[in-house]
């Protein structure tokens, strides 16, 4: 299980993410968005950002493709992709 904390510009940004996820066998358990905050410093020359929480399970082997999507998809301002530990 993973947590995906991700920076976006706009809300409709999201749908986009959740089709990379899908496209690399992952599943959303769960999804928040923590809301619109203002950066501590401009990031890709942004000041502010939305600001989501997505848990998810994905296969250990889909984990690096999927990074490479992400880092190469231009609506993303930041994400940090966490394995979170079963309880």
């Amino acid at each position: 299980m993973y947590e995906l904390i991700l920076l976006l510009e706009k809300e409709e940004d999201l749908k986009k993410v959740e089709e990379i996820i899908s496209q690399n066998g992952g599943k959303i358990e769960n999804k928040e968005k923590w809301g619109e905050r203002l950066l501590a410093y401009p990031i890709k020359k942004k000041n502010k950002a939305i600001y989501f929480i997505i848990t998810l399970t994905m296969d250990k082997k889909n984990v690096l493709p999927f990074k490479r999507k992400l880092d190469f998809n231009e609506k993303i301002i930041r994400y940090l992709l966490l394995v979170k530990k079963e309880k």
